[in-house]
């Protein structure tokens, strides 16, 4: 493999389309649990804070990709799987399917409001890289 240079020094945020801030504020906020860091619904966007990871909330109707849920789900660490997803279900979060174990993580899926894919995820093996 090749390493080439590149201007890319990190990623700022993640976004979810949404067609209800309200809705996704209390999903992110309440079900999730993850604290809100912006939330300015006059201009159609909130964030949440997800360790490292900032998740932001967006109506993107007028945005030129328009509105368009995210079908391939973003993996929020969590320590333990099952207790997580026991915690999360006592929120009134459903969960698609039962937890999966890869082999290497466990994951367990599920979707906002608006239909973005989510899961969450606990890599239990070392990670090996390519380095």
């Amino acid at each position: 493999m090749t390493t080439t240079s590149t201007p890319i020094v990190g990623v700022d945020f993640v976004m979810f389309p949404t067609r209800d801030l309200a809705a996704a504020v209390a999903f992110y906020g309440s079900t999730l649990g993850l604290p809100c860091s912006v939330h300015m619904p006059e201009r159609g966007f909130a964030e949440f804070e997800a360790g490292s990871m900032t998740l932001n909330v967006a109506m993107t109707e007028n945005f030129p990709m328009g509105y368009h849920p995210n079908p391939n789900p973003v993996a929020l660490h969590v320590d333990d799987v099952a207790a997580a997803r026991q915690e999360l279900s006592t929120r009134g979060l459903a969960f698609e399917g039962e937890t999966l174990d890869t082999g290497v993580c466990h994951m367990a899926f599920f979707s906002d409001p608006d239909g973005n894919a989510l899961m969450l995820h606990h890599r239990y093996t070392p990670r090996v890289t390519l380095t």
